[in-house]
C-alpha cells in the first residue's frame, strides 16, 4: 500500500496551530481544533459552516481573521462578551469593561481595539490578549460606526453612525483626531481596509443605501454603489480595493454577498443563512460571519473562502 509519505515526499505533521506560509498541497494536523487540513486551492468561493458562538448575538466588534478571530459586545440586551475563533470553535475570554453593542473592532487577536457601541458611545478600549483597558474617547460618540477592519490597535478609523453623522475619525494609538467627512453621513456601514486605505458601504442614511465611498487616507470619494443596497451588512477586506460586504437588512434580511474589486461590485455566493449585523473579521480571502440577526439572534458562524490558494478542513464525510 502505497503511503502518504512515499507519494509526496513527507510525513503528514502533527502541529498545534496552522503553519504560517503552507505550501499548495501541504497536509497537517492540528491538536489544537483536533482536525486534518490541508493547503489546496478553491475554483469558487463559497460560505461553509464554522462553530457556533457561545453566546448568540448581533452587532459584535470584530478583530483578527478566520483562524484566530476575535468578537466582543453585541445584544440585546447589550453584552460585554469577548470569544476568540481558533478556525473551528469559540472560546469565552474576558468581557469588555463595559457592555455594548453596534459597536466597531479592528486589530488582531491578541491585540485589538472596541470603540463607540449603543447608545451613542464614545468609549474605547485596548485588547492585550487578556485583558481591555479603556483608553481616550472618540470626539463623537456614536452607534452603528463603521471601521477600518483590517487596522491596528495603533492605527484606524472610525466613520459615519448614529446619531446620524459623516464624521470621521483616525486613531493613532493615543488619541482620535477628527479628519475628512464622509460625503453622506450614513449609519449601519460595511467597513473595510486601514487607516490610509479604507472602503464604507451600503448603511442607511436614513433610508437603505448602496453607497460606497473610498478613503485614500486623506478624503473620501464617492465611487460605483453595490448592486443591492443594505443596511448593517458584514464587511472583510484589507484595503480599498479589494473586499467583500455580506448579509444585511433590505426589504427583508438577505444573504447576498457581494466582492468589490477596487471599481465595481460583482455578486457572489450568497451566505448559508440570510442575516444582518454579522461579525466583520478577516478579508475577502476569508472572512468570518459569526452571530447576526435574522428575527432572532444567532449563534452560528460562517466562514468565507475566496478563490485562490486556501486552508481547507478534511472530514469522514
Amino acid at each position: 500500500m502505497t503511503t502518504y509519505k512515499e507519494t509526496n515526499g513527507t510525513n503528514i505533521e502533527i502541529l498545534s496551530e496552522d503553519p504560517a506560509n503552507p505550501v499548495q498541497g501541504q497536509i497537517w494536523y492540528n491538536t489544537d481544533s483536533s482536525t486534518l487540513k490541508g493547503l489546496g486551492y478553491v475554483a469558487t468561493g463559497a460560505w461553509a459552516t464554522g462553530g457556533n458562538l457561545n453566546t448568540a448575538r448581533a452587532a459584535t466588534g470584530g478583530a483578527g481573521t478566520q483562524t484566530a478571530g476575535l468578537a466582543f459586545g453585541g445584544g440585546y440586551p447589550a453584552k460585554a462578551n469577548t470569544e476568540s475563533y481558533n478556525g473551528s470553535s469559540w472560546t469565552e475570554l474576558n468581557d469588555l469593561n463595559t457592555a455594548r453593542a453596534e459597536l466597531a473592532g479592528t486589530g488582531t487577536q491578541t491585540a485589538a481595539l472596541a470603540f463607540g457601541g449603543y447608545p451613542v458611545l464614545s468609549l474605547t478600549e485596548t485588547w492585550n490578549g487578556t485583558n481591555w483597558t479603556e483608553v481616550n474617547n472618540l470626539n463623537t460618540g456614536r452607534d452603528n460606526v463603521g471601521s477600518a477592519t483590517a487596522g491596528t490597535n495603533t492605527a484606524t478609523l472610525a466613520f459615519g453612525g448614529l446619531s446620524l453623522t459623516a464624521n470621521t475619525e483616525l486613531w493613532n494609538g493615543t488619541n482620535w483626531t477628527e479628519v475628512n467627512n464622509l460625503n453622506t453621513a450614513t449609519r449601519g456601514i460595511a467597513g473595510a481596509g486601514t487607516s490610509t486605505s479604507a472602503l464604507s458601504s451600503g448603511g442607511a442614511n436614513p433610508g437603505i443605501t448602496a453607497n460606497t465611498e473610498t478613503w485614500n487616507g486623506t478624503n473620501w470619494t464617492e465611487v460605483n454603489n453595490l448592486n443591492t443596497a443594505r443596511r448593517n451588512p458584514g464587511g472583510a477586506g484589507i484595503n480599498n480595493t479589494s473586499a467583500i460586504a455580506y448579509g444585511g437588512y433590505s426589504t427583508a434580511y438577505i444573504a447576498i454577498t457581494e466582492e468589490w474589486n477596487g471599481t465595481n461590485w460583482t455578486e457572489i455566493a450568497d451566505l448559508s443563512t440570510a442575516r444582518s449585523a454579522a461579525s466583520s473579521i478577516g478579508s475577502s480571502a476569508a472572512a468570518l460571519a459569526g452571530g447576526g440577526y435574522n428575527g432572532s439572534y444567532l449563534a452560528t458562524t460562517e466562514e468565507w473562502t475566496g478563490v485562490g490558494p486556501a486552508v481547507q478542513t478534511f472530514s469522514d464525510a
